[in-house]
């Protein structure tokens, strides 16, 4: 299984949630493209977060150096990102990609990150509760199901807000996979926890 993990836009939770599915599954991971941050970087996040043993951390087909939209990042780096050089790397496993901020963030003057979503990726989309995250997601969703991408299910992050994930549920009848909390902290005890509560739900995408 591999499984897309896109946000509705960025700093909605797309790590995090990233870490439970590849610890749920005891997937693979794949960030294909990391724009600042690269001491850190959401690669080196997933592993810290994680327990199994199983799981491989494949290196981002882009490492650029500035926290910005990957087009710009690489304009400054000096480079245009080029699709045919993104290659999923190939392995037995389950495989569990991120992409960067929303689907539509773009990559260069043509391609967005919608346009590294195979058919045969699974999408999950991490929603967080906001003034204007309603629309945000089922724009995001909207724009996924224009490319004939359906998506898997929806995950939730941070506090509850039971009317607007009613609506966006009943509106785009996209799968609950379920809601991470605004925890204090996390580490691999608390993805853990959150793995071994939504892997039956994974599993049956």
């Amino acid at each position: 299984m591999k499984i897309f993990i896109t946000g509705i836009g960025t700093d909605v939770g797309k790590t995090i949630a990233s870490s439970v599915v590849v610890e749920a599954l005891e997937a693979d991971y794949w960030k294909p493209i990391q724009a600042g941050d690269l001491d850190h970087s959401d690669s080196h996040k997933v592993r810290s977060y994680i327990s199994n043993r199983k799981t491989a951390i494949h290196d981002n087909s882009y490492k650029l150096n500035t926290p910005a939209s990957p087009h710009w990042a690489a304009e400054i780096d000096g480079i245009t990102i080029d699709l045919k050089k993104i290659t999923e790397p190939q392995t037995e496993n389950h495989l569990v990609i991120e992409g960067a901020g929303g689907i539509l963030v773009p990559l260069n003057a043509n391609d967005t990150i919608a346009d590294l979503i195979q058919e045969e990726y699974k999408i999950i989309v991490v929603s967080r509760h906001y003034l204007g995250s309603i629309n945000h997601t089922l724009l995001t969703i909207e724009a996924l199901k224009n490319r004939k991408l359906d998506v898997a299910g929806i995950l939730f992050s941070g506090d509850e807000n039971k009317p607007s994930e009613d609506i966006i549920l009943k509106k785009t009848g996209a799968k609950f996979i379920g809601r991470i909390e605004n925890e204090p902290y996390f580490d691999a005890n608390v993805i853990g926890y959150y793995a071994e509560k939504f892997r039956d739900t994974l599993l049956k995408l």
